[in-house]
């Protein structure tokens, strides 16, 4: 009973790839139903995932968000300095890794569509081995936060502070690269269940923690990087504790020296969507570097960093999204079904962006009043109300483009994707952030302003327009293809333990 209970929740949401007859008439009754309905069915299938997915990313989230809290009632400097380590250190190397991990959803999830189950376990470890290596090419750039920081503007008191911590969030920087993998090999095969509860408990134990190292044993700022070091381990102990105890029972059989196989062409797949993701991760975390070169830098990077809190918090929506997009594209055209593809695309998009426009009015609803909970300070408060605007525009602008990316990650457009990427944020964004920023003095509103409307809103309409011309059943056709490539290597690789 327990065996067939496991088989059915392995079972895809999507009809199966073979070319039968009976797989033929499914589809001309798809065809013949009304819209409704099939928005109805299609909108279920998409929060089987994104539901799950946006607890278990605003709990991750909320984690940091505690901490930029603390952070804030130590004092200013404090609330600078772990805002820059956490922002823009912690953050330049998490959307790499985080970006790297995304190959999974693509390989995962085509693999589970063409019920090719037995290499989700395979790809995952692949992920661990390379995220790995990785991690320390980046060490770095938190050994040497303090000297960076100075040559870019950097406050020197920030500055040295800011180096302290990103030392000791090194833990945080290693436990990207299993978490990530593990949550990308779960979601593809629909078991995000999982990953919401344990996010949810570690962010309990990070409250907690966070209140007693601080406020029992005094250790400051840097209690607060041991809370988040420990949080985010637990998240992985957790989700592989399920995994290694039967929770997926045809997708790992253990460690397998299959990891070691085919590694190059998985670097250069992980590498495109690290790339890809990146550029978009860093593209706001440069404006919190560029705002500190500005007079009366502390208070305009402690209010940006609050909005940018926000931002991220409120992004856990569209990036619950694009984990869910990409997860359906993917799944449906590893089963050929170009046609569905393209119609999850459509429902993802419409449903992403109705929830921008309810947080989009929100903020503008409490413009002068949601800064609270960082800060006390009068001049950060102010600063944050004249900035509440943008941050309107950027979460609506951000409802739309995460699915979008979700659609690239899902049809393996990863390389094309950060070439645009490249374009519209670093060759027409950032320069025209620039150019309204100190060229016409307008700070902070200017920088932003430019980077939001001269990239990200560029970037959209891009995606948006490659999208709407893509051929799905030619994409399906190619995607059949590719699976089968990929699984053609030794299939019975005998685990690390039998060996």
């Amino acid at each position: 009973m327990k065996k067939e209970m496991i088989e059915e929740l392995n079972q895809p949401l999507i009809p199966s790839p073979e070319k039968t007859e009976n797989s033929i008439v499914k589809k001309d009754d798809d065809d013949s139903k009304k819209l409704g309905e099939r928005v109805w069915e299609e909108s279920k299938k998409l929060w089987h995932i994104a539901g799950p997915s946006i607890i278990s990313r605003i709990a991750s989230f909320s984690m940091n968000v505690v901490t930029t809290a603390f952070a804030g009632h130590l004092g200013d400097v404090e609330l600078a300095a772990l805002s820059i380590a956490n922002t823009v250190i912690v953050g330049f190397n998490f959307g790499l890794l985080l970006g790297m991990a995304s190959a999974l959803e693509t390989l995962c999830g085509q693999a589970f569509g063409a019920k090719k189950l037995h290499m989700l376990g395979i790809y995952m470890q692949r992920s661990w081995i390379v995220l790995f290596l990785c991690c320390f090419l980046l060490l770095p750039f938190y050994i040497f936060t303090t000297p960076l920081l100075k040559l870019v503007g950097q406050p020197d008191d920030v500055a040295r502070l800011s180096g302290l911590v990103a030392v000791w969030l090194i833990p945080l920087h290693f436990s990207f690269a299993f978490v990530f993998p593990v949550q990308r090999f779960l979601q593809s095969q629909l078991k995000t269940a999982i990953i919401a509860w344990v996010s949810f408990g570690a962010f309990l134990v990070h409250v907690l923690m966070s209140w007693v190292l601080v406020y029992v044993f005094n250790m400051g700022i840097i209690g607060l990087c041991v809370a988040l070091n420990v949080s985010w381990w637990i998240l992985f102990f957790g989700e592989m504790a399920y995994v290694a105890w039967g929770g997926c029972p045809d997708t790992w059989s253990g460690f397998s020296w299959g990891a070691f196989s085919g590694l190059w062409e998985f670097v250069k797949l992980s590498a495109a969507s690290g790339v890809m993701l990146c550029l978009e991760n860093w593209y706001y975390r440069i404006l919190v570097l560029m705002v500190g070169g500005l007079e009366n830098a502390a208070i305009a990077v402690d209010a940006l960093s609050v909005c940018m809190t926000i931002n991220g918090w409120e992004m856990m929506v569209p990036l619950a999204f694009f984990a869910a997009t990409g997860v359906r594209v993917a799944n449906e055209l590893g089963a050929g079904n170009g046609k569905a593809a393209k119609f999850a695309t459509k429902v993802s998009v419409a449903t992403s962006t109705v929830i921008g426009l309810f947080f989009c009015v929100l903020i503008m609803a409490l413009h002068d009043k949601f800064a609270i909970i960082f800060s006390d300070s009068v001049p950060v408060l102010e600063e944050v109300d004249k900035l509440s605007w943008l941050l309107a525009v950027t979460i609506l602008l951000n409802s739309v483009q995460p699915v979008l990316s979700g659609v690239a990650i899902g049809s393996g457009w990863q390389v094309y994707v950060a070439y645009i990427n490249i374009g519209c944020y670093y060759v027409v964004g950032l320069p025209l952030g620039i150019v309204m920023g100190w060229v016409f003095n307008t700070g902070v509103v200017g920088i932003w302003a430019g980077m939001i409307f001269g990239g990200t809103a560029l970037q959209t309409l891009i995606l948006g327009i490659i999208t709407v011309l893509c051929d799905w059943e030619k994409e399906a056709q190619k995607v059949v293809a590719h699976v089968q490539s990929w699984s053609d290597q030794p299939q019975n690789q005998p685990s690390i333990q039998q060996a």
